[in-house]
This record gives C-alpha cells, structure tokens and sequence, in this order.
C-alpha cells in the first residue's frame, strides 16, 4: 500500500452497525466483523469502542463516540460516587464495583438509571 488515510480520525465519533439492540449513553463493545453491542459485566477495558449516540435497533447503524479523551454522559447501573472509579455492568451501563476500570465519575449516581458524567 503506497498511500494511507484512517477510516476515521482518532477521537471522532464514527458508525457502526448493531447486532443487537442498543440504548443511547451505554457503553459498546466489538460484537463481531463490523459490528458492536452493549459490553457486558466487567468487560476488559482494551475491548470497549465508545458509547451509543442514541437508541437503535439490531442491524441499524449506530454513532459511536470513542471512548478515551472524552467526558461522556454514562449511564449508571448502581450508586456512584463522584470521583469513584468506574467500569461496566450488564447492558451498557457503569458501576464502581468490577475490577476492569476505564473512567472516573465526575458527578455521582443516587441508584440504577441515573446518568453521571465520567472522564475516560
């Protein structure tokens, strides 16, 4: 290959295309060729792409925002306080319980559902 560009410029947000259905604000890992989803239970830091623009069903494409560099607004799976460690839960979602951690809270959580804002 004599010339090279990136497919995306580093830190901005880019498409993909969902093999299962996703919620805006939740957190997303490489679920295949091409594809993401939601990351599971203390999923390994390295893994996780960005965060979900918006809700979109399974096979439609989807914004991701990268995940480093960024203050994302991030849904909490649990009480959070600000300057807690985080890492994910089921579904998308971050606590500071699991051992594989990618951001720090900036606010805090009350209970499941709330939305925090984290630096990554």
């Amino acid at each position: 290959m004599a010339d090279y560009l990136p497919k995306f410029d580093a830190g901005k947000p880019f498409t993909a295309l969902t093999s299962a259905a996703v919620t805006g604000g939740r957190v997303l890992i490489v679920s295949g060729a091409g594809t993401v989803s939601h990351a599971g239970a203390d999923a390994v830091a390295a893994t996780l792409v960005g965060v979900a623009g918006f809700d979109a069903a399974s096979g439609e494409r989807v914004t991701v925002y990268p995940l480093k560099g960024a203050v994302h607004k991030l849904t909490a799976g649990a009480a959070i306080a600000a300057g807690a460690t985080i890492g994910t839960l089921a579904a998308g979602k971050v606590d500071d319980a699991g051992t594989n951690r990618f951001g720090v809270a900036l606010t805090a959580a009350a209970a499941d559902g709330d939305v925090i804002e984290a630096i990554c």
